[in-house]
């Protein structure tokens, strides 16, 4: 089992001033997420020519008026995220479950009644902080993939925050050792597949209109230790609200051709976007790489 980061006597007492602003209802949080929208996207641009750049390459059919709009409604729904991730250290499960909803629970009921473990991947869509709690809360024992932060208090802080309620955070370097100990232990092993690989470890492919390097990671997990893989659909129904569904990308992975559930994976998130392109991490720079000549 993965321990918690070491935490210094200081870390609680730096967490507190933040965390006694996150104890402020979620309607008024929402309306301080609507002021660091406009700080951020009006007046101090935080991130604005790389969210330009993407909706302009991803969507070049449309206007930059349409794009602009998608860039009002994604900096509400990134501050959102940003603020209601923060305050789970104090929002109850009741909370969680009353915002989240599931739907398609059936794919990985099977699994879970079984004892079979499997796979979820998905990308940076709508809230997926919650997302993973909301599994966690209707049975499923999960571990989630993270890339720990280079701030220890910050890691700290966001380990404290996803493992309240007993999901359990895998560091990224060490699902491998985490699976072979576990085997069936846990139910569900979370990616979040849509960050950006390096160039010499992934599979190229189109997606949203541009040559994009994809990470490998779920196919060769799932076909090392024969999991189903299992894809989620986060969308934004409103303020605090989210539905949450699941699609089955294969049963047989060992059975599957190369790049399969690579590729069948990203065309379900590339889906996802389309039907709500404001609520995907377009402030992440996701094609910061280019194939070399000898990839092609």
């Amino acid at each position: 089992m993965i321990k918690a980061p070491p935490s210094k006597w200081f870390y609680p007492i730096l967490a507190l001033p933040l965390t006694a602003l996150l104890w402020l209802p979620l309607p008024v949080l929402h309306g301080l997420s609507d002021f660091l929208r406009w700080l951020g996207f009006r007046v101090l641009g935080y991130r604005k020519e790389v969210v330009m750049k993407n909706l302009r390459n991803s969507f070049p059919e449309k206007s930059e008026q349409e794009l602009n709009q998608i860039a009002w409604k994604f900096y509400q729904n990134l501050f959102d995220v940003m603020i209601e991730s923060l305050a789970f250290v104090r929002i109850n499960k009741q909370t969680i479950l009353d915002r989240v909803e599931l739907h398609d629970l059936e794919v990985i009921e099977k699994y879970r009644k079984s004892g079979q473990a499997y796979i979820l991947v998905g990308g940076h869509n709508g809230n997926w902080e919650w997302a993973g709690q909301r599994m966690h809360l209707a049975g499923h024992e999960i571990n989630v993939l993270y890339h720990p932060l280079s701030s220890k208090w910050f890691d700290w802080w966001m380990f404290t925050i996803r493992s309240r309620f007993g999901v359990q955070p895998v560091p990224m370097q060490s699902i491998l050792r985490v699976m072979v100990a576990q085997k069936n232990d846990f139910d569900c092993y979370a990616f979040i597949a849509d960050q950006t690989p390096s160039s010499e470890n992934c599979h190229w492919m189109e997606f949203l209109n541009q040559d994009t390097p994809v990470f490998l990671g779920v196919e060769k997990m799932a076909k090392k230790f024969n999991l189903p893989v299992v894809f989620s659909d986060v969308y934004r129904v409103g303020r605090g609200r989210y539905v949450l569904g699941y699609r089955l990308v294969t049963d047989k992975p060992q059975e599957e051709p190369d790049f399969f559930i690579t590729e069948t994976h990203t065309r379900l998130l590339e889906q996802q976007i389309h039907k709500q392109p404001e609520a995907w991490l377009w402030s992440h720079r996701r094609w910061k790489h280019s194939r070399k000549k000898n990839d092609a």
